[in-house]
């Protein structure tokens, strides 16, 4: 929650100090660079050789900051149909990472 509304903080920000559109988009470029980096720390590499988690995670939160850039652009919409979906895609993924570790024996 903070990540979105972090986000759409600079974008209103912007807004209201009157940048243009060409400085809002720069600022969106910033955000997207870095909570790429934050989305970098939430990854890990586990010890064996094809061991990775936090892809997700990572995904989520910039996710979370792209609807939060939508609704600091005014595009509720927009920000409120980004988060249905990946609330669904989310809930896909958990039912088949359950399935598959039932089917795998440890």
């Amino acid at each position: 929650m903070l990540v979105g509304m972090g986000s759409a903080l600079f974008v209103l920000g912007g807004s209201a100090a009157g940048m243009s559109m060409s400085d809002l988009s720069r600022v969106i470029q910033g955000l997207a660079t870095g909570i790429g980096f934050i989305g970098a720390g939430a990854i890990l590499k586990l010890r064996e050789e094809r061991e990775i988690e936090g892809l997700t995670i990572a995904a989520g939160i910039w996710m979370t900051a792209a609807a939060g850039v939508a609704a600091g652009l005014g595009r509720i919409g927009l920000a409120f149909l980004s988060v249905i979906l990946t609330w669904i895609v989310l809930a896909m993924i958990g039912r088949i990472e359950r399935a598959i570790a039932v089917k795998e024996p440890r």
